[in-house]
Formats: C-alpha cells, structure tokens, sequence
C-alpha cells in the first residue's frame, strides 16, 4: 500500500548541503507496526515527514496504493494527510484554546464529517484511549500521558490507514511510556504504523518490523516486505475542506484567550469610527433640520420667473476661453462672448406661458402673483390739497391670486393677519410691515400719515383712502403732444377710483428666512382693471410705438417725476403691458413645489435654448447652499477621522502578523491534519473579521452613548433638539468598512501564515 522508492532528500543552509535521505527504498505492509531506529542525524523524522507529506522529496517517488505522487499539487498532499495519515507527536501538539474533544474532532472536520457523526467518533476514539469523562477539559488540564492518549485520539479519529509517530513516548516517564505503546501495538492490529525511536529495546519489544538508518541510508530491515505477497488496492482519497464557521470558531477560542488584547485592539481600531459615526450623525440630524425648514418654511418660498434670468448652468459651467494661453504669440484675434451674456438669459414671458402657469394644478399651487409694467397713478388729499403722489421710492406687490379656492390663500399660508382681513376687491389694499412692524416713511407719507410719530395705531391705518387715476385722465392730447392734467382736484373727486386699505399683514414668524419689507399689496384684479380701461388708450397707444417725444412731453409737466426727463424712461414710467414681467408662483407645500417645478420643466421639452423659460427656485438655492456646505464639512471632517481608520488597519496588520507567530505550531498542527493553505488563510482571516466587526459595533456604541452628551451641548448652545441623529444604514455601512480594512489589514499575515513550512512550524515552541 506505501512504497518509497529511491527518495533523496537534502537541505540547503548557505553552502552548505545536508544528505537527509540517501537513495531510500522501502515499502510496507496495509497491517504492521514498524519501528524505525537511528542516532540523531539519521533521517528518522525527515523519512517520518515524507511518508506524512509534510515534507517533500526532491527525487524519486512515494508510492500510496499505487499511485505515483510525482505530479501531486498542496491540495493533493493536504487530502492525503487528512485520509490515509494519523500524525502522533512526542510533543503531542495538541491546539491549547479548544477542548480535547474538538482537538479529536479536528481531522473530521477537515474531512467534511457532519458535527453528529464526528462527535460519535471522537467519543468512540476517547473512550478507547481511556479518555471519555476529560471530554471538556483544555490540553493544560491534563497530564503528559493523558494529552499523549488525546493524539493518538485524534490520530485514530478520522481513522486513517497509516499511524506515523515521532517518538511518542520520549516526553513520557517508563510506566507511562509502556501504556501508550501497548496502545499503539494494538492499533497496529489494523493499520499500518510506523514509529521512529531510538530506544531499540521498545522497539523490539513492540514492533514487529525494525528498520536501522544510518546518516540517511537504509543499513537493516528485519522483515522486508515481499511485493508478490502483498495485495495492492486502488487510490482513493477524499479532499478536504474548512468551512468557514470552523475557521471562525477556532478564532473565537483562541481570542477567548487574549481576551483583554482583543478589547483594546478593537477598542482602539474602533477610535476613527466613533469620530466618523459623530460626525455623520450631526450631518444626518443637520440635514433633517434643514430638511424639516426646507418642507415647513422653504418650500412656501415662491418660484420667480422674470424677464431677465440668470442661468445657473452657464455660471457653474466656467468661462468658454478659460483654456486658452495666456499672452499667445499668435496674429489673430479670438471672439469671446461676454460674462455677462453667457449667464443672462431673456425670458420671453407670453401670453401662452401665463395662460400655461394658470393651469397649474390647484393642489399643488397656494398662489400666484403678476408684476405688470402698469402704471399707478395715485392721487391723495394731503394738508387739504390734492396731490399726485411720487410712487418711485414706494414698494408695491401684488397680492397671489389663489387657484383653488377651496383651499388657504398664501396670505392665510404666509402671512399673519394683524388687522382688518384679507383684501379681496378691486379696490381694496394691504398694508404689508416687516417683522419689527415697521413701515416704509414713503408710503406713510402718500397715505397722509405725520410720519414724525412715534407710532401709529392700526385703527388709524385700517379705513385709509388712496385714489387712482387713469392715464388718459390724467394725461390729455393737445395736437400731437399730450399734455398733463393739472386740475387734480376735478380728477380726484369725478374722475378716480378709490383704494382702500382693508388690513394689515405680517410674514409668520415660522418663515424667518423670506424677508419681507413693508410694502402696499394690491389684487391682481385692481391691474386687469387698470390694463381693460387702457386698451384704447391715445398715450398709451404713443407708448407702443414708442413715440417718445409725445410722451416725454407729458412727462415734463409731471412735477412728481421731480426732473426726470430721459426718454428711455418714458416706457417705464407710462407701463401698460398686459403681459407680466415678473411671475411669483407661491407652492402649497414642499410636494406641491416638486409638481410645479416639473411642469415647469415639462414646459421647456423640446424647445430651443432662446424659447425655454429660466426660473428661479430660491428654496432650492438656499437648500442646496446650505446643503452643499454641510456636505463640504462632512467630507473634509470625515477624511481627517479616515486618517484613523488606516492607521487602525495597519495596526491589525501588525498584531494579527503578532498572532501569526504565537499560532505558528497551530499552523503546523492543521496543516499536519490536512489543512490547505487556503484554509490556514481563513482562520485568520476570520478572526480579522472578529476583530472588525467587534471594532466597529464597539465604535458605533460609544458613538451613539456619545449622542446623549452631544445633543444637550448642542441644545444649550442652538436651541436645536436632537440634532446628532444616528442613521442606521450609516451605522451598518461603518462596521463593515471596519470589517472590510481590518480584512485588507489581515490579508497580509494570512498569507505569511498560509506560507508557512509546516515541519518547521511544528517545532516551533
């Protein structure tokens, strides 16, 4: 069944070559118990690891039931230790972290065997030895003969078909040293075992094959075997494999032994973790509270649409020439497109697109306002003399006409109704005061208020009057010029309409960030009025053929222009389009500012760049600012504590290479067993994965402890409840970065580990 047949085998120290194995020819019998004999220095244990496979020859063949090993691969030999060899060590080389049982069951395992089936054996293999009621001791609990019982235990376990022991009784005191060769004699009933000594009267005594070897060469054997007389049986060798679960739990026992440097090295590796779990906790708790204002307060914000535009892509996207040379030594010029033009964009605001923007869906929107160039001609009765009032340093708004008038108004949404109510009529006004209920002098003034007091009362502003006069009344042809109408006291008692102001409005104190001055609010009806009455209008028609002569002519007898007499001024001035320069659509909620912004977009589809409609999102702007410099903080705070995080992985690196060579005499055991390389790599790797992940659970534990002393720092100082806000899917996706750089840490000494020569990791001390 094992034949050697002219095995040579040397090592090489510097220049030095040492003969181990000389031209060794031997072969053995399925049943015996050989005793190889020899000085030290004879090749005695280097034949022993040959025959194991832990140890390769450099010429000649091993033959095992016929088959060559010549082309044999790692995981070849690995099988065959695993099946055919039982190892028995004078040093027993028992792993100390596990109990007896799971260092028997050990082999099996490498073999596949289900946990019933080799907990059966490993008790059979036990009880035989005599050491079934010691089950669930450590090795360092039992004495040199009972840990001696517990190897040939093991060895006996995966019932193997040849017994190799290294001096097996060289550690053992005499009485002690018969009882295990009496064992190993009885064990050779049905195996083959071959036992290297160098007590020749055990040998003669037990075995019932001597073999004499002197500096590497076969120099007696007492009973060769006759190959005519020995039946030779196929190969059949069953391949090994380590599940992962048994590389994790013999990781587990062996921390279980370093269990306070397992705590500081995750505790440590844990510190960049904590800082990263912190710092995205407060980012994630600040962009809920960003995210909470923006859905409560932002998203009531109206979308702008105005004539002029500045286009947001064109200023992100970088000036067009910004790859040219400087000072070129060139002898042409190169057209450049100024700034100014390339983020300005023209909104042709039609009547198409204000017919589009009032179907809007109601649901979506609270309010819409049109700024008209319209012109106000307001007339008031001050110290009992009729003026025409000077409205250029005045701020007026138009009040958002609702589209669903089932629902709250924006200035019920908004505003908070100090006074009267909600103007409603043509002829109606608000007055809008800031959030110090201050007002504009200037509008004080043309409502006829002494603005040299202190304050003034809302009962006194409630029921004020304001006249508004018509153009072609206020302005009169007079051949081809139009001249003013300066008997204002005739136009404002027969010929105006009165205004009348109805409430006064304030911004709610929930909406902070809209900043809202004082201003006169008037209904979008009070300016289709105004644009009706005008249609045929004689100046208004100068207006639109831009005949600026007529109209300036009329503008110079307008004392309230106080000297203003350009001509590019007269348009202005004179206003009266029905289309609106400015367009506010005002959302009903953050949902509602998502649908309007799509249809908006949806209006854009397939038109050229110069027909698209620009808007202005101010909720968007302020979000995004705001969002985007938390993020900036976030990234730049969370590589700093990423810093940490590699230094904790080249830490692992090193202790786990410090584990490596605490386990090196385990590495040897397994691999004697059958263990491949692969399997030696994942019982570090797992327990790496140990280490990471109990790294990381430990960091996101501090961390969210840490959450409790942060947040009462941050609500002394903010207000802000609850701010440091832990995501659960940050706080997964930390413990595996954890898991994954104490893995890449590992890598390294894993491979160290699965490199290493098993025969000289087994005489490792």
């Amino acid at each position: 069944m094992l034949e050697l047949k002219s095995i040579k085998k040397s090592y090489k120290t510097g220049d030095f070559i040492q003969h181990a194995l000389k031209n060794v020819s031997l072969e053995f019998r399925a049943n015996e118990f050989v005793a190889v004999l020899g000085p030290s220095g004879s090749g005695k244990t280097t034949l022993l690891n040959i025959i194991g496979g832990l140890d390769k020859y450099d010429q000649g063949d091993l033959i095992i039931n016929n088959k060559s090993t010549k082309n044999f691969k790692d995981r070849d030999w690995d099988a065959y230790r695993n099946n055919c060899i039982g190892f028995v060590f004078q040093s027993y080389n028992l792993i100390s972290h596990i109990n007896i049982l799971s260092n028997v069951e050990m082999g099996m395992t490498l073999s596949g065997v289900s946990s019933r089936e080799r907990r059966k054996k490993a008790l059979e293999v036990l009880d035989r030895v005599g050491l079934k009621d010691h089950v669930n001791k450590k090795p360092n609990q039992l004495s040199g003969g009972q840990m001696q019982r517990v190897a040939i235990a093991r060895a006996l376990a995966n019932d193997p078909d040849i017994i190799l022991a290294d001096e097996p009784t060289g550690a053992l005191d005499t009485k002690t040293s018969v009882q295990i060769l009496e064992l190993i004699k009885e064990i050779a009933k049905d195996k083959l075992v071959v036992m290297v000594t160098h007590n020749p009267e055990l040998a003669n005594k037990y075995a019932n094959r001597v073999i004499d070897m002197r500096d590497g060469e076969i120099i007696n054997d007492s009973n060769p075997v006759d190959a005519k007389k020995e039946t030779k049986k196929d190969y059949i060798i069953k391949k090994t494999a380590m599940s992962f679960l048994t590389a994790l739990k013999l990781s587990v026992n062996n921390i279980r032994t370093k269990k306070g440097r397992t705590l500081l090295t995750s505790l440590a590796s844990s510190i960049g973790i904590i800082g990263i779990a912190l710092i995205l906790s407060l980012s994630n708790g600040f962009d809920k509270q960003i995210d909470q204002f923006e859905k409560s307060t932002l998203s009531n914000m109206p979308i702008i649409i105005s004539e002029q535009a500045m286009s947001l892509d064109s200023m992100m996207g970088g000036n067009d020439t910004e790859n040219l040379e400087n000072f070129p030594d060139i002898d042409y010029i190169i057209p450049k497109e100024s700034i100014q033009n390339q983020i300005t964009h023209k909104n042709v605001i039609s009547k198409d697109y204000v017919d589009y923007i009032d179907n809007l869906d109601g649901e979506a929107v609270s309010g819409i306002s049109y700024y008209r160039l319209t012109a106000l001609n307001l007339l008031n009765k001050i110290d009992g003399k009729v003026q025409k009032l000077d409205t250029s340093n005045i701020s007026f708004g138009a009040i958002p006409k609702s589209l669903d008038n089932s629902k709250k108004t924006v200035v019920e949404e908004l505003f908070d109704i100090l006074a009267g109510r909600e103007a409603k009529e043509t002829n109606e006004l608000v007055l809008g005061v800031d959030a110090q209920n201050t007002v504009d002098t200037n509008i004080l003034k043309i409502l006829g208020f002494d603005t040299k007091k202190d304050q003034i009362s809302y009962e006194d502003i409630i029921g004020t009057k304001i006249n508004i006069v018509l153009n072609d009344d206020l302005y009169q042809k007079l051949g081809n010029y139009f001249t003013f109408n300066s008997n204002l006291e005739d136009l404002y008692e027969n010929k105006s309409m009165e205004l009348e102001i109805v409430g006064i409005i304030r911004m709610k104190e929930d909406f902070p960030t809209y900043v809202q001055g004082s201003q006169l609010l008037y209904s979008d009806n009070l300016i289709d009025y105004i644009i009706s009455e005008n249609k045929n209008s004689e100046i208004v028609k100068a207006q639109r053929n831009a005949d600026y002569n007529v109209l300036t002519g009329a503008m110079f007898q307008d004392e309230s222009l106080n000297g203003v007499n350009e001509k590019e001024n007269a348009l202005a001035y004179l206003g009266d389009e029905s289309t609106p320069y400015l367009i506010q659509v005002y959302p009903r909620n953050f949902e509602g500012k998502d649908k309007i912004i799509e249809a908006l977009d949806k209006y854009n589809e397939g038109k050229p760049e110069e027909d698209k409609i620009i808007y202005t999102d101010q909720a968007e702007m302020i979000s995004s600012l705001s969002g985007g410099i938390m993020s900036a903080i976030t990234y730049v705070l969370v590589a700093f504590s990423s810093i940490s995080l590699i230094v904790s992985s080249v830490m692992i690196g090193i202790i786990m290479y410090i584990s490596v060579l605490e386990r090196t005499k385990e590495i040897g055991i397994l691999r004697s067993l059958g263990a491949r390389k692969k399997d030696i790599s994942r019982v570090f790797n797992a327990e790496t994965l140990i280490i990471g992940f109990s790294s990381g659970l430990l960091g996101i534990i501090i961390a969210w402890l840490m959450l409790f002393p942060v947040n009462s720092i941050l609500l002394s100082l903010t207000d802000l409840k609850n701010v440091a806000v832990m995501n659960p899917i940050h706080a997964l996706t930390l413990v595996t970065i954890s898991i994954i750089l104490t893995l890449i840490g590992g890598w390294i000494p894993a491979k160290v580990a699965s490199k290493k020569d098993p025969v000289i990791a087994l005489r490792t001390e």
